[in-house]
């Protein structure tokens, strides 16, 4: 095993193996409707496009109801692309609500959405081009595949086993963790079997790989952008201009890992 490839690679889930955006948008409209009982239940034509385009500024699960609230008053695209970090809580103070009291509705929506139609729910998903196929190659390859994610781990198993990919349990590192990736990073590398330990890492947010950056015992982490996830031009130019960083593309992954860098 050489420097040009890894001994252990792991990757995100949602926005870089899972295209999540029909269920986060659908899950998101639910959780408006309860908050702000609009007096039509059914989503304006253009509302999911716009939503999916701004994904991106989303940090935790509770901003995506906003975000609809923010798209229903009429605040741009571009201001909510540029300004999303004062928007959001200036929505919660004008409307007097907590964070907090809006996960929780928008957990339980999904929790009754899971308990009462999971086939329903697990359709939603959709699985990017050719990851499928480059997982089940890395599968039977001597690379130690890990997903690390904010997903339930048993949600991922069970989307990957509809594709024909059996990870075991271990190998999935889920929202049941409780953990930033980053310490989920340092233990793969602590408990390594095969040393020395080249770990490479795939995520689509920016501020996660950045995290990882800021580690000092990780400084030897490859760290990669996947440039068909979640994320904005803005954050696509910052790793294009951060020599830790590289941008990976669709194809790129879908390549040798030569191919990568």
């Amino acid at each position: 095993m050489t420097a040009s490839s890894p001994t252990i690679l792991a990757l995100d889930f949602d926005g870089v193996i899972c295209d999540g955006l029909i269920e986060y948008f659908e899950v998101a409209w639910r959780t408006y409707c309860q908050l702000w009982s609009p007096a039509n239940n059914t989503a304006a034509d253009n509302l999911a496009s716009r939503f999916y385009r701004l994904r991106p500024v989303i940090e935790t699960g509770w901003e995506m109801p906003v975000l609809i609230k923010a798209l229903v008053d009429g605040i741009s695209d571009e201001k909510i692309l540029h300004d999303w970090v004062t928007i959001a809580p200036q929505i919660l103070l004008d409307q007097k609500l907590q964070a907090r009291e809006i996960a929780a509705k928008l957990d339980n929506l999904r929790d009754r959405w899971i308990a009462t139609d999971l086939d329903g729910w697990l359709s939603l998903h959709r699985f990017y081009p050719g990851v499928i196929d480059k997982i089940k190659v890395i599968v039977a390859s001597t690379v130690n595949l890990y997903i690390v994610t904010t997903k339930e781990g048993r949600f991922v198993q069970q989307l990957l086993q509809q594709e024909g990919v059996n990870l075991p349990p271990k190998a999935i590192f889920g929202k049941e963790e409780k953990r930033p990736k980053y310490e989920i990073l340092r233990e793969l590398i602590q408990t390594a079997e095969q040393k020395p330990v080249s770990l490479w890492f795939v995520e689509d947010r920016l501020k996660t790989l950045q995290l990882v950056q800021q580690q000092p015992d990780l400084t030897e982490v490859k760290l990669f952008l996947g440039d068909w996830g979640y994320n904005t031009e803005r954050d696509r130019e910052t790793a294009k201009n951060d020599s830790q960083i590289q941008l990976l593309s669709l194809s790129q992954f879908a390549q040798n890992f030569s191919a990568w860098c």
